[in-house]
């Protein structure tokens, strides 16, 4: 039998390398061995139910646990959150949202809980700017024309917001003041019936976000005026920013993510964090989230995460103090 040696040294080199892959298997693999709840502050079918669903599907896979999808829209985000805070901080409950949830409607709307001090951002996965648009029915067909347009009709036009109290209102008061305009303001519960006035000519124009608008204006129903940042969008590159046309504090954008109560343990925190960036950059989850108007997002870190979303929050502070901004 020259040859069984041979084998055995085969299969204890083959045991080996599995012993070794199951030892430098990723931290995030071990976060969980129980199903997990994915709570969602708005109803289903909605863009960010959509992206929960996507990230569930991945983490699911990737974890060999069901992730369960509960939609708990209402108040502001307030019944998904505290719905995430009342659960046992044991990783098995986390929650899916935009960043509006946490750093624009506490400013406006009171809450039982604390963004900061009750509420830790586990991943930031992919971005959506605001972005100004109009009726297809407006002679305007470029910024300087529109604000030339309003300008010649004192008191007659209005911009919507999908809330009161939101970057959506926010942008217009900012640049009701900074282009000279008098836009009255319009709110609406949501972008789907603001954007319906807006197509049909009862309202001039509505600061979205990407997500929303973009199927619209590549429709031809909607025409872009300006995107909310620095930056043009690789989305609608032929649009340009606000900071082009002069105005380079009216930068807007929401991420969504993953977020967890503040009270889940670092370490246990750092796992799911691993986990959810990991389900993010799987291929069918990244081209579905472009296809729906999300620019995906570098990963960052636990800190880096709170600080941003620290930063947004006192920036939303000061400018519902500046611009008294009431609900």
């Amino acid at each position: 039998m020259p040859n069984r040696p041979a084998r055995l040294r085969v299969r204890y080199a083959a045991a080996a390398i599995a012993a070794g892959m199951t030892l430098t298997m990723p931290a995030a693999m071990a976060w969980t061995n129980k199903p997990v709840r994915m709570l969602v502050p708005a109803p289903a079918g909605g863009t960010m139910d959509v992206i929960a669903r996507l990230l569930a599907d991945q983490l699911s896979a990737d974890l060999g646990q069901p992730v369960v999808v509960d939609n708990k829209p209402g108040a502001g985000g307030g019944i998904a959150i505290n719905t995430m805070l009342a659960a046992p901080p044991d990783g098995q409950t986390i929650m899916v949202t935009a960043t509006n949830v946490l750093t624009e409607v506490p400013h406006v709307l009171k809450t039982p809980y604390n963004t900061m001090k009750d509420i830790r951002p586990l991943a930031a996965v992919a971005r959506s700017r605001l972005l100004l648009v109009g009726s297809p029915t407006l002679p305007a067909r470029d910024f300087k024309s529109l604000v030339s347009y309003v300008q010649a009709n004192p008191g007659k036009l209005s911009f919507a917001s999908y809330s009161a109290g939101t970057a959506s209102h926010y942008a217009g008061v900012i640049m009701n003041q900074k282009a000279g305009m008098d836009l009255a303001h319009v709110p609406f519960a949501g972008s789907a019936p603001a954007l319906v006035q807006v197509m049909g000519g009862q309202i001039a124009v509505m600061y979205d976000g990407m997500v929303t608008s973009l199927p619209m204006i590549r429709a031809g129903k909607l025409q872009a005026y300006a995107v909310a940042s620095k930056s043009r969008s690789p989305l609608l590159p032929q649009v340009p920013t606000f900071a082009e046309l002069g105005y380079p504090d009216v930068e807007f954008s929401n991420w969504v993510g993953v977020i967890g109560a503040s009270r889940v343990p670092v370490e246990l925190a750092q796992k799911i964090h691993a986990a959810a960036y990991k389900a993010a950059a799987a291929p069918k989850v990244q081209e579905r989230m472009q296809a729906l108007g999300y620019e995906p997002m570098r990963e960052q870190t636990l800190s880096q995460l709170g600080q941003s979303l620290n930063e947004e929050y006192e920036r939303n502070a000061a400018i519902v103090k500046t611009f008294h901004i009431q609900p």
